[in-house]
């Protein structure tokens, strides 16, 4: 049974962005001794921001329209996300 290329991936709204990057500077004191080795570290996680929202769950398993056939106001909200928003971490390590 031939389901398409729409069965093989996600449909784009379905799928989370998140973008991590890194970068690190090691710096060699020859002074203290030859291993003596000090990084400093800048790492950032989510670094575009991308907002991936959560799927709108109805608390109380309700439809899009009440049981009058009035619209349900929170039918469709989003109220949450799946990922983090942007971090950045600064650290230091000594290698000896």
């Amino acid at each position: 049974m031939d389901r398409g290329a729409g069965a093989s991936a996600p449909p784009i709204w379905a799928r989370t962005s998140d973008l991590d990057f890194s970068v690190f500077k090691n710096n060699a004191v020859r002074k203290i001794s030859e291993n003596f080795n000090v990084q400093f570290r800048a790492e950032f996680f989510n670094i575009l921001n991308h907002a991936n929202f959560a799927v709108p769950v109805m608390t109380d398993n309700t439809d899009i329209f009440d049981s009058a056939g009035a619209p349900n106001p929170a039918a469709g909200l989003l109220t949450s996300t799946t990922t983090t928003a942007r971090e950045i971490q600064f650290a230091s390590k000594i290698v000896w």
